[in-house]
């Protein structure tokens, strides 16, 4: 873009080194992350912040570009150097011609559920079998690790039982390093500056921590297993396309024991238990209403990208310390540990055509939104109270929906009906919602 105008805290990669600064700029190498701090007067400079240093100064805008987009490439591995079922033979192949450090990692022919290390060392290639038990993994029954990612990087590190240390990975044909392109875009963030708190969350791919990154305050998931880290890439790519007011930020990604994803802090914790804990007494409809457009408008500006959330719930909507509502987990709704299983939904949220025929789309969402409604003016009640999850499929085929929750707004009532329209094509969309409520709003205000 010309003339480029980016807010503050708007994410840049540099283009080029710039190690002899004048007095008030700022030293960086070519690939740093830098973020906008403000534009300075004048055209073309602006005051940033470097994410490694912490050192703030002037910056030219020629010499940044924002921080891009990671193309949700099927070939980005965070294990490149994994081969799959090949042979001993084709492995020696694959590191020709030889380069001590050279390795590959490939699924065991003979002891299926093993893997063999295969490391290039003086024009020989040797072959290392790695035990699979109990969950673990191991060369020499001293060393063991959870999974090849932690197993790859502790060899790159010492050199332990094997004849060398680990120096270049031989890549799988058409496969690219997830840590390169991430540092490219500059989505790679350095372990160094993460300091890991208090857990304050758990689910099921990992535990939730409260951290601080460069002084900010982050929460972080962190996904051990490499098979489900590597399905985590792909959606986190999806979360790099996409910054709203009403969207939890992804700040970056950390390659270390699985997977880390960095995002910024929500001090209030999610919505079903901050009603819960709070009630009538502390919370007016004014704020519900707030909440409730807040959300429209995350997920009008998903909508209008393309991306279909799949599991919006209240428990999915984090508050930051001002009393914002930000959707959470957008990018990560598809990925499902055990496969795509049906019993794994969340029934009580999910349209009845995403149920029977595995059909989402946003008018999904629009559906799980209504839901979200209702668990918003219940203060956190769960939806089809006393109702089993078989009851609530047969009584939704018959027409039924729920009455609406003491003290609810008759418009609000009517917005969530609108929601539960059985044909998708008949409710409205977030953008219609966001109209809706924000008429609402005016109409509370006014009175």
């Amino acid at each position: 873009m010309s003339g480029k105008h980016w807010p503050p805290g708007t994410q840049c990669v540099t283009k080029h080194d710039h190690t002899k600064p004048k007095p008030q700029e700022l030293a960086f190498h070519k690939g740093d992350v830098v973020t906008i701090i403000a534009t300075v007067e004048g055209k073309g400079w602006y005051r940033a912040r470097h994410n490694e240093t912490g050192q703030e100064g002037l910056m030219a805008a020629s010499a940044l570009r924002q921080r891009g987009p990671i193309r949700a490439d099927p070939k980005l591995s965070l294990m490149p150097w994994f081969h799959g079922k090949i042979s001993g033979v084709e492995a020696v192949q694959e590191l020709q011609p030889p380069e001590d450090g050279l390795f590959l990692v490939r699924e065991s022919v003979r002891h299926p559920g093993d893997y063999v290390l295969c490391v290039s060392f003086g024009r020989e290639v040797i072959h290392y079998r790695v035990v699979h038990e109990e969950n673990t993994l191991s060369i020499d029954s001293h060393q063991h690790f959870s999974n090849l990612i932690d197993m790859i990087e502790y060899y790159m590190k010492e050199q332990g039982a094997i004849c060398t240390k680990l120096v270049k990975p031989k890549p799988k044909s058409g496969m690219k390093s997830a840590e390169e392109e991430l540092a490219k875009a500059g989505w790679l963030l350095n372990l160094q500056h993460l300091t890991l708190g208090d857990r304050i969350g758990q689910g099921e791919f990992g535990d939730v921590l409260q951290g601080e990154y460069m002084g900010q305050k982050v929460a972080v998931k962190n996904i051990k297993c490499d098979v489900t880290a590597q399905a985590f890439l792909t959606e986190t790519a999806a979360m790099t396309k996409v910054r709203h007011k009403n969207l939890v930020c992804l700040l970056g990604v950390i390659l270390h024991n699985g997977l880390y994803i960095v995002m910024e802090f929500m001090s209030k914790g999610n919505l079903v238990n901050f009603l819960r804990t709070r009630g009538r007494a502390l919370v007016s409809v004014e704020q519900l209403l707030l909440f409730a457009l807040d959300v429209a408008q995350g997920m009008d500006y998903l909508e209008s990208k393309r991306l279909v959330h799949r599991d919006l719930a209240a428990r999915n909507i984090l508050i930051s310390e001002e009393n914002v509502a930000k959707v959470s987990d957008f990018g990560l709704a598809r990925v499902n540990p055990k496969g795509a299983d049906a019993t794994l939904l969340p029934v009580k949220w999910t349209a009845p055509e995403a149920l029977k025929h595995n059909k989402f789309s946003s008018k999904s969402d629009v559906w799980s939104y209504g839901i979200l409604l209702w668990e918003t003016f219940s203060f956190g009640r769960t939806p089809y109270p006393k109702l089993s999850l078989k009851e609530v499929t047969e009584l939704l085929e018959q027409g039924y929906r729920m009455e609406p929750p003491e003290g609810c707004p008759h418009t609000v009532y009517a917005l969530m009906k609108s929601c539960w329209a059985l044909e998708p094509g008949k409710r409205p969309s977030f953008k219609k919602l966001t109209e809706k409520l924000q008429k609402e709003l005016k109409h509370l205000k006014d009175v």
